[in-house]
C-alpha cells in the first residue's frame, strides 16, 4: 500500500514564498511508487490541499484530514516545507504531536528553542559552543545606543530575533544608524539580537538524521558579493557557495565536531543546517534553522549531492526516519 504524504508549505511569514518552492521541490521529488504526495498550502486565511490543476479543497483541522470525491483522505506523515511560522517555530509539530500523525522535522521545543536565536545560544553556550557578542532589545525598550556600541562594538548586526532567511537584519557601520536598523527588525518581529561583527571565512553545515545516524553533509563557504549573507545573496544570485568549503583540514575537524554536537545537544531530528563564522580559527555559531531550503538551488540539497545523497534518498529518508 502507498502511504499518503502530506507536503505543508507556505506559511505565514515572509518566507512563504520560498517555502512554496521548496514544497513542490519536495511533490515533484517523491517516489511516486512508494507515496501518494499531496500539496497542502498553509496560510493564515487558509489551509487546503491543492490538486494538479490547483484546484483548492479545504483541510479539516480537527483531523488534518481532506475530503475528495465524498471520500476522506487522511495522512500517514507530513513532509515539514515550511520556512518560519508556523513550521519552523513549533506550532506545527505540536498539532501533529496532538493529532499522532508523524512528520519529518524535530519536535515541537527544538523548533521553538532554536527559531528564537538568543534562547538557542543560550542553552549552547554552557556546552562550550561559542558565539557572537549580544545585546538584547524587546519592543518598548529604551533604545541605549550607546550601550549597544560599548557591549557589541562596530560593525554590528542588528537582526529580528525570530525570523529567517535574513529578513529583518541590517549591517550597521555607524552607531546614528542603529535607531533604524532596530526599526527594520521590529517589522519582523518584537525582539532583537545584536550582534558583534565576526570577521572571518562563513560557512553554512548541513546536520542529518541518515538512517538512523547524526550525519554531518559536507561543509559549504558562503562568499556574498554583498556586505553580508542578506537575502539578496541567499536566494537573488548575489553570493558564491562552494561546496566542499576551502578550509584547513582541522578547521573542517573542527566545525564538523560542533555542528554534530549542537544537533546531538539539542536532541534534533530530520534536518537541519547551522551557520558558523570562524575568529580567530575558532567557529561561532550564529543560528540553527530547521527547516532549510530545499529548493535545487538551496544549500541542504548542494551538500546531500556532495555527499552522494541524491534528492530522492534525501526526501525518503525523511519520511522513512519519521515513520519510525
Amino acid at each position: 500500500m502507498k502511504k499518503n504524504i502530506a507536503i505543508i508549505m507556505g506559511g505565514y511569514s515572509s518566507e512563504y514564498q520560498i517555502s512554496l518552492k521548496s514544497g513542490q521541490v519536495v511533490f515533484e521529488t517523491l517516489d511516486a511508487s512508494k507515496y501518494n504526495a499531496y500539496r497542502i498550502h498553509v496560510f493564515k486565511e487558509k489551509w487546503v490541499y491543492v490538486d494538479s490543476n490547483n484546484t483548492e479543497f479545504p483541510i479539516d483541522k480537527n483531523d488534518f484530514s481532506v475530503t475528495l470525491n465524498n471520500k476522506k483522505i487522511t495522512f500517514d506523515c507530513v513532509f515539514n516545507a515550511i520556512h518560519g511560522s508556523p513550521g519552523e517555530d513549533g506550532f506545527m509539530q505540536a498539532y501533529f504531536k496532538l493529532l499522532n500523525i508523524p512528520q519529518t522535522s524535530c519536535d515541537m521545543y527544538q523548533a521553538a528553542l532554536t527559531f528564537n536565536k538568543r534562547d538557542c545560544l543560550s542553552v549552547l553556550k554552557p556546552y562550550g559552543i561559542k558565539t557572537a557578542e549580544s545585546f538584547y532589545i524587546n519592543l518598548g525598550d529604551t533604545i541605549n545606543e550607546d550601550s549597544i556600541v560599548s557591549k557589541v562594538g562596530l560593525p554590528c548586526f542588528v537582526k529580528a530575533n525570530k525570523a529567517g532567511s535574513s529578513f529583518g537584519v541590517t549591517k550597521v557601520h555607524k552607531k546614528e544608524d542603529i535607531k533604524n536598523a532596530i526599526e527594520v527588525a521590529f517589522k519582523e518581529d518584537d525582539e532583537i539580537i545584536v550582534e558583534s561583527f565576526l570577521d572571518g571565512t562563513e560557512v553554512s553545515i548541513g546536520v542529518i538524521n541518515f538512517k538512523g545516524e547524526t550525519k554531518v553533509l559536507p561543509i559549504t563557504e558562503i562568499v556574498s558579493e554583498n556586505d553580508f549573507f542578506d537575502y539578496e545573496a541567499k536566494y537573488l544570485g548575489k553570493s558564491q557557495e562552494i561546496t566542499p568549503a576551502r578550509l584547513t583540514k582541522d578547521e573542517e575537524t573542527k566545525v564538523t565536531a560542533i555542528a554534530k554536537k549542537v544537533y546531538e545537544v539539542l536532541k534534533m531530528k530530520g534536518f537541519s543546517r547551522s551557520e558558523y563564522i570562524f575568529k580567530n580559527g575558532e567557529p561561532h555559531l550564529l543560528e540553527v534553522n530547521t527547516v532549510p531550503g530545499l529548493t535545487l538551488a538551496s544549500i541542504l540539497p548542494q551538500q546531500a549531492k556532495a555527499a552522494g545523497i541524491t534528492l530522492v534518498e534525501l526526501f525518503d529518508n525523511a519520511i522513512e526516519e519519521a515513520l519510525k
